[in-house]
């Protein structure tokens, strides 16, 4: 029994030595350690984020309904603009009334222009061929008495000086011998002169509204201008904005009233020195023509006399 006992306790005893042989830690080696590479940086990690307050706890500092904020990659909305028909009848439609009113103005000073210029047309080409057709028979004529009978009928400065002529030497014919001619000359120079002033100012009728249609058009135009920015103007500060889309349909309107005065302008001042030049050529051959019957009341007084000096002298 005894035996057995001791038999018991050995085992228990080599037991627990063996059980502390292998929870022992290994023995620590006493050479140094050898220097290892140091790791690679590695970024900090996120914070985490806090953890939402839990329902027992009221927020205090939370607004009520808070809007979602804009996420910064989006496009921002472009400003509605307001659209502009920047047609010719667009502009006008959307012009101030003053400027609606130089417009209006300048076109019936075009519609004036081209008027007179197809009316003044017609009537020199119709005076010019009346006049070279009673100078002709004037040149080819012999005396007064035929040419007036030639150019009866015909209404043309050429031909009423050649009947007033005739007419001023009949009624001289009496006091001639008494008189003599100078008088009857001087008095059909004068006709003639007369005639020619009333012609001519019969041909400048109407050339006076190409004068002033070719001087005044630039600058109303320019008042229609001036008008049309000094609202544009005021539209921008009103809007306080300096945006070419707005600020350009305004001043595009303005300036079409200067565009209309040189429309009507530049036409007017070509039409009218082509006028001056034709009236100044029709007075020079209206003298021409005057001159023409001049020689003829000459002719006709020195055959007037001169059968009567012949027989005098037998």
């Amino acid at each position: 029994m005894m035996v057995r006992a001791g038999a018991v306790v050995l085992a228990g005893l080599l037991l627990a030595t063996s059980a502390g042989a292998q929870d022992a830690p290994p023995p620590v080696a006493t050479e140094a350690p050898v220097p290892q590479a140091a790791p690679p940086s590695t970024p900090a990690p996120a914070a985490e984020p806090a953890p939402a307050p839990s329902a027992a706890t009221p927020v205090q500092d939370a607004p009520a309904a808070a809007a979602p904020a804009p996420s910064p990659a989006a496009p921002a909305a472009k400003p509605i603009l307001p659209v502009h028909d920047l047609s010719v009848m667009g502009m006008y439609r959307q012009a101030d009334w003053v400027v609606k009113a130089v417009m209006l103005l300048l076109l019936a000073a075009c519609f004036a222009t081209w008027t007179v210029f197809l009316f003044k047309t017609v009537l020199f080409a119709g005076a010019k061929t009346r006049l070279r057709h009673s100078s002709r028979q004037i040149r080819e004529g012999d005396n007064l008495a035929t040419v007036a009978k030639a150019l009866d009928g015909r209404r043309d400065p050429a031909s009423f000086m050649v009947h007033a002529a005739l007419d001023e030497l009949r009624r001289s014919d009496a006091a001639l011998d008494v008189a003599g001619v100078a008088g009857v000359k001087e008095r059909v120079r004068s006709i003639v002169e007369r005639i020619e002033a009333q012609a001519g100012r019969r041909m400048r009728k109407g050339t006076g509204i190409l004068a002033s249609v070719g001087s005044v058009g630039p600058f109303v135009g320019l008042f229609g201008t001036v008008w049309g920015i000094m609202n544009s103007f005021i539209g921008i500060a009103e809007s306080n904005t300096t945006n070419l889309a707005v600020v350009a349909p305004g001043i595009a309107e303005a300036l079409l009233a200067t565009a209309i005065g040189l429309v009507a302008a530049i036409p007017a001042v070509v039409i009218y020195n082509t006028f001056a030049r034709r009236i100044a050529g029709y007075k020079q051959a209206l003298g021409d023509a005057g001159a023409g019957v001049e020689r003829l009341l000459s002719r006709d007084l020195d055959f007037r006399h001169a059968p009567k000096h012949s027989m005098a002298a037998e």
